[in-house]
């Protein structure tokens, strides 16, 4: 796990490269050389993971130096792929970025759609004079880009690019999806300039000319046909490939842990880890003062006793509530409605204390089914249209609050699938958003559109299957896998995630949508499998999700929400309109659990105090701001 940082015709000072030194604090390079007349810069700043020598050092150029690599991640079958290369190379060292940087060189950009790994890299070819940007088929690594017409700049993280071009311009319609997905798809972020790179897409940069042209491809395998076979057969099979995936991801010069929550997913990975792991494996869990149904520190303490693991425990008070919204929302760069960001900054800081390596059960939901909404979409296939079109109204009848359950309703009237998806992830509807912004929601439907169409998600017939195949490339890529490499990588914590192993991802998308999830419940052969390892009381806990207390401490801090929210002199003043935000806080006081809206204005209203952007005030008509 590192940081990398690049450009053509941009040049760049180690100074530039240390604003993401905390990705990589063990060791730096830079590397400059020219490809025709332009001036390419590659940089990097190293975790040291594997081959922790010298011969790990990147930029990594080739023996001939007509290539060189800058790679983030870790690719855990290279030593697999090492057997595929020449037979008279000679390595220098035994580091999966020395195995990449001539697996490259002998087999192309082809050769992407081998890694099994979590990866975003560059790779630049003197030859033929390209340049190739890359990231992995779910999105674990960030990787984002902008361009000018004299050259361009790639980085891990946004705030080089940021230093170097001064991109501040807000993007009005990207801020419109953002209310509407509670997180920016790829490639789109808030800055208009910067994009990122989508999960499992490579960008191809001609440097040939004077002129720098750009391409973009989807290189991922697409959905797999369904296989056949016995429950206990595919539950065995499941079993085998969960088990190789962790004992892949334990690949590792340094001590590996277990991000350890209260629930089956990280217990199994933590039970098949140990089972692997040479010595005594550590785990990590955060649990919260005071009294919440959030807390998994009892659950998570007892599997820990159970599994035999080192266990590490932290109790957190939100003593500097907004403070520390503040400083995640600086540390990700990109608002997000997700309050789970909160634990999981505490989580890894806990455990950089310890180990370098983390493994988490994160990834297991969207493959499985592991979501209500997944359910709602087979509850709603077998209701009559005259009972699913009365749910709504029925619901506000009786005066229900639940805004799950609300929207849940809402969207089984729905009988076109896109619009359908679209407002099952919505937490601001389009009347909501041009009432807060002034602006449509015309990107989203397209943004999701294009991975629907990639992944050919038309051969499924169930439409939850396609829900769940683009929740697994966007809503964990832009938004919980987003959120969990700044904040680990923050702290100089490498953070793997066996259950988007893509072998194993793969035959998850294989299996029978019975065998994942049905009206009562999911990850059906994930449970199966466990029963073989875990009692059952661990694998049948009541699931909590990580998340945070903030619906309580939303309501407890109203005043000074309102005071940061509706101050007319702020620069989220200048973008929203503060009557309607404040319309959203009274619900949250009346009832309504709006503890995601209200996070997302957080995390908008410090970004924009933090980047000092060019703003523009929209048009809202006859509604006044404030």
């Amino acid at each position: 796990m590192c940081g990398i940082l690049g450009s053509v015709n941009i040049p760049f000072s180690e100074d530039t490269l240390n604003l993401i030194a905390h990705r990589g604090p063990d060791d730096f390079g830079i590397e400059r050389f020219h490809i025709g007349e332009h001036n390419v810069h590659f940089a990097h700043r190293r975790l040291s993971i594997v081959d922790l020598s010298p011969a790990g050092h990147q930029p990594m150029v080739s023996a001939c130096g007509n290539y060189v690599l800058i790679f983030n991640g870790e690719i855990y079958n290279h030593q697999e792929l090492r057997h595929r290369l020449p037979n008279n190379l000679e390595f220098k060292g035994h580091s999966d970025s020395e195995t990449l940087l001539y697996y490259l060189i002998h087999f192309g950009q082809q050769g992407i759609a081998d890694l099994n790994g979590i990866f975003a890299f560059s790779f630049a070819d003197k030859v033929k004079k390209k340049m190739i940007l890359a990231r992995d088929p779910f999105g674990v690594k960030p990787l984002y880009y902008a361009q000018k017409e004299s050259g361009l700049v790639f980085s891990s993280e946004i705030r080089p690019i940021q230093a170097l071009l001064n991109e501040n311009e807000l993007d009005g319609q990207a801020l419109a999806s953002l209310l509407r997905l509670r997180y920016n798809t790829a490639p789109r972020t808030l800055f208009k300039n910067v994009q990122k790179v989508p999960s499992g897409h490579i960008i191809t940069w001609d440097i040939s000319d004077s002129k720098i042209n750009h391409e973009s491809h989807f290189y991922a395998s697409k959905l797999p046909k369904t296989v056949k076979g016995r429950k206990l057969e595919l539950v065995d099979t499941y079993g085998d490939i969960l088990e190789e995936s962790v004992k892949r991801q334990l690949l590792s010069d340094v001590e590996v842990g277990v991000l350890l929550s209260g629930g089956i997913d990280s217990a199994l990975i933590a039970a098949l880890a140990k089972k692997h792991y040479k010595g005594k494996l550590k785990a990590f869990t955060i649990g919260f003062e005071g009294e919440f149904e959030e807390d998994e520190i009892a659950d998570a303490k007892e599997t820990a006793e159970l599994l035999g693991l080192e266990h590490h425990v932290e109790k957190i008070s939100f003593h500097d509530f907004l403070g520390l919204i503040k400083e995640c929302s600086r540390i990700v760069e990109e608002p997000l409605a997700t309050t789970s960001m909160i634990p999981m900054y505490y989580l890894a800081k806990l455990a950089s204390e310890h180990v370098k390596v983390v493994l988490t059960g994160q990834g297991a939901d969207e493959p499985l089914g592991g979501y209500t909404r997944y359910r709602s979409e087979i509850i709603r296939e077998h209701l009559p249209s005259p009972i699913r079109s009365v749910l709504k109204p029925t619901f506000q009848l009786l005066g229900t609050k639940n805004d799950q359950l609300l929207r849940g309703a809402k969207t089984m009237e729905i009988t076109n699938e896109m619009e359908r998806f679209l407002s099952v992830y919505e937490i601001f509807d389009k009347e909501d958003i041009r009432n807060l912004i002034g602006e449509e929601d015309i990107l989203s439907e397209d943004l999701i559109g294009h991975f629907y169409t990639m992944l050919n998600c038309k051969s499924r017939i169930h439409p939850t299957e396609k829900l769940m195949a683009l929740d697994t490339r966007l809503n964990l890529s832009d938004d919980l896998l987003n959120y969990t490499d700044k904040i680990t990588m923050n702290f100089a914590l490498e953070c793997r995630v066996p259950m988007l192993d893509l072998e194993l991802v793969r035959f998850m998308e294989s299996l029978p949508l019975e065998q994942k999830v049905n009206y009562r419940e999911g990850k059906l052969i994930h449970k199966a499998y466990a029963k073989q390892l875990l009692p059952k009381k661990i694998i049948n806990r009541k699931k909590k999700g990580f998340q945070s207390p903030t619906n309580r401490w939303f309501r407890e801090e109203m005043d000074t929400l309102k005071s940061l929210l509706l101050d007319s002199s702020s620069s989220f003043s200048r973008v929203f309109n503060l009557n309607y935000v404040q319309k959203i806080l009274e619900k949250h006081i009346s009832g309504y659990n709006k503890e995601k809206q209200i996070f997302l204005f957080l995390s908008i209203y410090y970004w924009l105090d933090s980047n000092n952007k060019n703003y523009k005030r929209y048009d809202l008509g006859n509604v006044e701001r404030s």
